[in-house]
């Protein structure tokens, strides 16, 4: 007997659910090390300038509070409260502060170029990057900081004597040194630089504002995050573990 259109009609539609279904699995499954592309489109109408605190004891960060070349990744967020970053002490493979000038970074994707901060702090040597990779969204601890002389996972060749960022989930490459330029592929994007406003006075570190591409996966910076309640004034800083750092 023939088949009948309707009946037809009905295969075709649930074969197409059945993928639908599978499709969306699989993008359950990668939640854990990618952020979310499509995020809410909820935000900011300025950057906040908000104070570097440290998130046991909630006092303001110091310069000693950032160990040189650290082990472990000091994470804060900004501009919204779901925007992780790194907070780096720069230095050389004896673990000596590095000054980090302004650098002119270009964008490959673009051919743009911005102007980068260089870094901050009584010696210049703290830098501050958004945390989430350019590539595919990859956040910490799959993307962390490598000091001068530590090997990178696939890529021998690289050395430096202050050290990369690289992502783990597919070998992009960041040099914080020169603003978070491009290294190694697949990235076509420099990591965002976060503005870092430092007070010698107090020796105590604030945010202000952001600068390169806009953050990986959002409409702008400002968009597709959750804003910090209202009259927030700081940000904590967490430091979290890094495997192979």
């Amino acid at each position: 007997m023939n088949e009948e259109p309707l009946d037809r009609g009905k295969r075709n539609f649930l074969k197409a659910m059945i993928v639908v279904s599978a499709g969306a699995a699989a993008a359950g499954a990668l939640k854990g090390v990618v952020q979310n592309i499509i995020s809410p489109a909820a935000g900011l109408t300025s950057f906040p300038t908000l104070t570097l605190v440290d998130d046991v004891t909630g006092l303001p960060i110091h310069t000693s509070d950032i160990v040189v070349n650290s082990s472990k990744a000091y994470i804060f967020y900004y501009p919204l409260d779901n925007d992780p970053n790194f907070l780096i002490r720069l230095g050389d493979t004896n673990d000596n502060d590095v000054r980090i000038s302004p650098y002119n970074v270009q964008i490959p994707a673009t051919g743009g170029v911005f102007r980068s901060p260089g870094g901050a702090g009584p010696y210049g040597s703290v830098v501050s990057f958004s945390a989430i990779c350019q590539h595919l969204g990859c956040v910490p601890p799959i993307i962390h900081y490598y000091k001068g002389g530590i090997p990178i996972p696939g890529q021998p060749t690289l050395k430096s004597s202050t050290g990369y960022i690289h992502c783990n989930c597919h070998g992009s490459t960041y040099d914080p040194a020169n603003g978070a330029k491009v290294v190694t592929p697949p990235t076509q994007r420099p990591l965002p630089n976060v503005i870092l406003d430092y007070d010698p006075a107090t020796d105590t570190y604030r945010v202000k504002s952001m600068i390169g591409p806009t953050i990986y996966g959002k409409p702008s910076d400002l968009e597709g995050g959750t804003p910090f309640p209202s009259g927030t004034t700081t940000t904590r800083v967490t430091q979290i573990s890094t495997a192979g750092a």
